[in-house]
């Protein structure tokens, strides 16, 4: 079974309040998104493997440890998912970026995929799918699906806010794909909202309603 990784620092806590407020303009959303996916993405990275460099420093030569070319993917979903990209890129700019686009169909409410574009060596990069919510679970399942359609293998998610009822089901859906929370809140109201949450997440990042 996958497992569940709360985030518990103090930073991310911190601004995930912030992310939480109502009176918190889009500007200063967009920017503390950003910064926890920074921080989050130093958690999700820390078992990448290393490999051991000779190189010379001022003083003398020193065997040192150095990422051993383990090739990343970022795979934000459309449209809330790109708020996330950019400071996960500040820690692994090397890292490729897909993108999955999803739209609830109006009768059956099920997500449906609309767009997916991923890096051409699928099989050999480690992706993290990204998403600032899981609610139902439904977006998650999906576009994890259509990636590992496409020949993926090793995958993570990650979000900001999760409701127990989205964790269950991405589990059950994908055991094999761990998953990386900055709070896990109380519960799904009967709209389908994260408890407390945060509102719309897209809307918030984008200054839509």
């Amino acid at each position: 079974m996958a497992k569940v990784y709360v985030f518990d620092h103090p930073l991310i806590q911190h601004k995930l309040a912030y992310i939480r407020d109502i009176n918190t303009g889009t500007k200063e959303f967009r920017e503390l998104v950003d910064e926890v996916a920074t921080l989050m993405a130093f958690e999700i990275t820390r078992d990448l493997p290393l490999e051991e460099v000779e190189i010379e420093t001022p003083v003398q030569k020193a065997t040192v440890k150095m990422l051993s070319g383990k090739k990343l993917g970022v795979v934000p979903i459309l449209r809330a998912g790109i708020g996330m990209v950019d400071g996960i890129l500040k820690l692994i700019p090397a890292a490729k970026v897909g993108h999955i686009g999803l739209y609830r169909d109006p009768e059956t409410l099920k997500p449906v995929e609309y767009y997916a574009k991923l890096p051409s060596d699928v099989e050999e990069r480690e992706f993290i799918v990204v998403d600032p919510m899981l609610a139902t679970g439904g977006s998650a399942i999906e576009a994890i699906e259509a990636i590992k359609k496409r020949g993926a293998v090793n995958i993570k998610f990650m979000c900001l806010i999760a409701a127990p009822e989205g964790v269950d089901a991405l589990q059950s859906a994908h055991p094999d794909v761990d998953i990386y929370i900055a709070a896990l809140d109380e519960k799904l109201n009967d709209h389908g909202y994260i408890v407390p949450g945060l509102g719309d997440a897209g809307d918030r990042l984008f200054g839509t309603k």
